[in-house]
Order: structure tokens, then C-alpha cells, then sequence
């Protein structure tokens, strides 16, 4: 079962990380100045993973592939590693679908 870690940034900015059960992080937030924001941003992040529409897969200039993870209003509430193939990135756009849904929170702050 997958999780929320709240984590505090050294320049005091909160941030979650979505983990897989296996602990792998496979989707990133940005960083915000109140913890409440991070809640509402995991929040958002579990109602816009279902909807398969509001992620963007994305090719890096290296030739590694990517997702964001994108809240109706259009903003990026999440972006995921860099993978290697397009299945690969894929793979983790279904893990977060799979995960977000039930994941626990882990409030690490």
C-alpha cells in the first residue's frame, strides 16, 4: 500500500513524496510555504489521479521520459522521475492511480 511522506525542506518549505508499496518515490510535490497547502495538495492529488486526462507525459532534453500529475485549474500538483522508456513512465503513471487513492500519510516534518 502506498504513502504521503510530509517532509520539511531545509529552507523551511513543505513537500510530499507519494511512495509504492515497495517505498519508491513516484511522484513529487512542489514545495509550500504552510503545511495546510501540502495537505491540500496530497488532498488533490488523490481526487486527479483517477482521472487518466490530467497527466502529461512529457521527454526531458536528455531523451528521458516523464509525467506531471496536473489539479483541474491546469497547475502541476506533482511530477514524477525520470524513466528510461515510455512503458516505464507508463507503469508509473498506473502505480500513482493504483496508490494514491487509499495511501496513508506519514507526517515526517
Amino acid at each position: 500500500m502506498g504513502k504521503f511522506v510530509i517532509t520539511k525542506r531545509s529552507n523551511g518549505e513543505f513537500q510530499f513524496n507519494l511512495k509504492a508499496g515497495n517505498g519508491q518515490t513516484i511522484l513529487a510535490s512542489e514545495g509550500y510555504s504552510a503545511k495546510s497547502s501540502c495537505e491540500s495538495g496530497i488532498e488533490s492529488v488523490r481526487k486527479n489521479a483517477q482521472d487518466e486526462s490530467k497527466f502529461e507525459k512529457k521527454t526531458s532534453s536528455n531523451g528521458k521520459f516523464h509525467f506531471n500529475l496536473k489539479a483541474t485549474n491546469g497547475q502541476i500538483i506533482g511530477t514524477s522521475e525520470m524513466y528510461e522508456s515510455t512503458s516505464t513512465r507508463d507503469n508509473g503513471i498506473e502505480s500513482v492511480q493504483k496508490n494514491a487513492p487509499d495511501a496513508t500519510v506519514e507526517d515526517q516534518s
